[in-house]
């Protein structure tokens, strides 16, 4: 079975959000022509408690962009974003999710969660994996935000874990704290085996 999953396409991160992609909104296009192509999706969603460790706002001293120690483990800080149960953390407006299942991480103030599958310390699961094996799912579509980070880390723990994954590429973007992240990540995830195609190679 394939599966389609929508990485994170909520509010914060298209733009004009907390943490604003550059052109994020143009994945919601990509991801609703997508959707009816597949029996099941899932959709990943930041839903960070307001003390979260990784916000800027809980670091006093410290800038967006430094990096920290939290519990162990170093730490990108970032602005006040995906807050539970606020605007900034619901999903895009014309995301046509179609009863997709959603999976919510980042919940722990003590730890990030870029991958849809674990924390970054692989401390937790997020019950991705398991309702993935229900389906008898093997084949992984991979798109949303962002490139660099979340889609990234979902993409690399999916082959990890066996699965045959693909990136759509057309239906990806970035941050781009530093310039050549995006190119970087893509480089770092076909090394693992993961494909990397657009949208318009997908056949069911």
């Amino acid at each position: 079975m394939n599966v389609l999953i929508l990485v994170d396409i909520q509010n914060d991160f298209l733009p004009g959000g907390k943490l604003g992609v550059a052109h994020g909104d143009d994945v919601v296009e990509v991801a609703n022509a997508l959707i009816p192509k597949f029996e099941w999706v899932v959709a990943t969603q930041d839903w960070h408690p307001l003390n979260h460790g990784s916000f800027k706002m809980n670091n006093p001293g410290r800038e967006i962009g430094d990096t920290i120690d939290l519990h162990g483990l170093p730490q990108i800080l970032w602005p006040t974003h995906c807050v539970q149960n606020t605007p900034g953390s619901e999903f895009a407006p014309g995301l046509n999710l179609r009863g997709a299942h959603v999976i919510q991480k980042g919940t722990d103030m003590k730890i990030d969660s870029y991958s849809g599958f674990f924390d970054n310390g692989h401390r937790k699961a997020t019950g991705l994996e398991g309702f993935l094996r229900s389906l008898g799912a093997q084949k992984l579509f991979i798109m949303g935000l962002a490139t660099d980070y979340c889609v990234k880390f979902t993409a690399l723990d999916a082959r990890a874990l066996g699965f045959d994954t693909t990136v759509i590429a057309d239906g990806c973007r970035g941050v781009e704290l530093v310039v050549g992240d995006c190119a970087h990540a893509m480089g770092e995830m076909e090394a693992a085996g993961v494909k990397v195609r657009n949208s318009d190679e997908y056949e069911s």
